[in-house]
């Protein structure tokens, strides 16, 4: 594909769809369309064409659909001994959707590890008004302080699960937020967990890579979960839960 055949957006065009997947460049990997706008309609339409927003601050909005696409069945989730046992000793909490704009505001923060962040004030904002609109949702993990130390965000589209960032600044709380997800999308019926693209802390969970095709076709046909409701159950002790089994 060549650069004169990438899709430009109209602002405010809502409505506009998306191109079709086998659309998406080779190099760089997954660039679809450029421009438009961070509405919840548009956010919507992408995540349901399983495409994504992802750019730096200062620059136009790019669209992604990368091939090959990180992903993580709930069931497959990665989940270590050392990982129990600091749930079952550190006193954590999980909750789902208790302080959303906190949770989007800890992973745009700087990490040691990296100069910036693509989470910008318009993407907070982009991402606060999908959660109002019950489509975006947190998990968070707060210590015997009642300190929100880790957590993740993501979108709800049909039978996936979108994950887009998470933090911790405790070790291991994320990795606590992604293990709740996992029970959480295995217990609702989540078909998968979208990754987008593979790093090491995502693969050390259990991450692996599907073609765009395949993920394509999950999204398409997985159906959405019908007890959604967005609360985790305190009952649960994540510390005994073995990832496969529904009970």
């Amino acid at each position: 594909m060549t650069p004169q055949e990438l899709t430009f957006l109209e602002p405010g065009a809502h409505d506009e769809p998306f191109p079709p997947a086998e659309m998406a460049w080779d190099e760089p990997n997954g660039l679809i369309a450029i421009g438009g706008d961070l509405s919840v309609p548009r956010l919507i339409n992408a995540y349901r064409s399983g495409i994504f927003p992802w750019f730096n601050p200062g620059e136009p909005i790019y669209w992604w659909n990368p091939d090959p696409r990180a992903v993580l069945l709930p069931e497959m989730v990665n989940f270590s001994r050392s990982l129990r046992k600091t749930i079952r000793n550190k006193g954590y909490k999980v909750v789902f959707d208790h302080n959303f704009k906190q949770v989007i505001a800890a992973c745009a923060a700087p990490r040691s590890y990296s100069s910036g962040t693509w989470i910008s004030p318009e993407m907070q904002q982009a991402y606060c008004r999908l959660h109002d609109a019950g489509v975006a949702h947190s998990v968070e993990v707060y210590n015997k302080d009642d300190v929100l130390v880790g957590g993740l965000y993501g979108i709800s589209s049909g039978g996936v699960f979108c994950g887009e960032s998470m933090f911790s600044t405790e070790p291991n709380t994320s990795k606590i937020a992604f293990i709740a997800l996992a029970w959480y999308a295995q217990h609702v019926g989540y078909t998968l967990i979208d990754c987008q693209l593979e790093n090491s802390h995502l693969l050390s969970l259990g991450s692996t890579s599907i073609s765009r095709k395949d993920y394509m076709t999950v999204l398409r046909s997985a159906p959405e979960p019908e007890q959604a409701d967005w609360v985790f159950d305190q009952s649960v002790d994540l510390s005994r839960w073995e990832p496969g089994q529904t009970d």
